[in-house]
């Protein structure tokens, strides 16, 4: 028996391969969007991922306004955060996000970046992620190929 086909490989800065993809937003639901593009990006639907390493893909997400929320998501859903003060605790939902300019790129990476590692890796992994709230960007120079983001799990 050969024990070499058995090798595990791990993928380094230089080795991997890491590609371009759009994902077009329209009447997705922005969490299972989002679940799926932060395995993009950390490399999960590859063979030879390796969970240290910037594996994953550069990713273009493209009409972002144009995402939705199921139920009643929008007006109830409450993201916290802190600005280190005495009081103040500032609370934010989805619909007064989007209200904001750029508020559908906004929301699209708090969403992503909760769903990555919290630690350094993460924040190298964020800068892949591309969001664009019109048909319009300005990645055509990298020619990244169009998905259907449906036929992922």
């Amino acid at each position: 028996m050969d024990t070499l086909s058995y090798k595990t490989t791990n993928v380094n800065k230089l080795t991997a391969k890491k590609e371009w993809v759009v994902v077009d937003a329209t009447d997705q639901v922005l969490g299972r969007m989002c679940t799926k593009v932060a395995k993009m990006l950390r490399g999960k639907y590859k063979p030879e991922f390796t969970p240290h390493v910037d594996c994953g893909d550069n990713v273009i997400i493209i009409n972002a306004e144009k995402i939705q929320l199921t139920g009643k998501k929008m007006t109830d859903r409450v993201y916290l955060s802190y600005t280190g003060y005495p009081g103040g605790q500032r609370e934010a939902t989805p619909a007064s996000i989007l209200a904001k300019p750029n508020g559908a790129e906004k929301l699209i990476r708090k969403v992503v970046k909760g769903m990555l590692p919290k630690n350094k890796l993460a924040s190298r992994l964020i800068d892949n992620l591309y969001i664009y709230e019109g048909s319009e960007h300005q990645q055509q120079a990298q020619s990244p190929k169009a998905i259907d983001i449906n036929l992922y799990k």
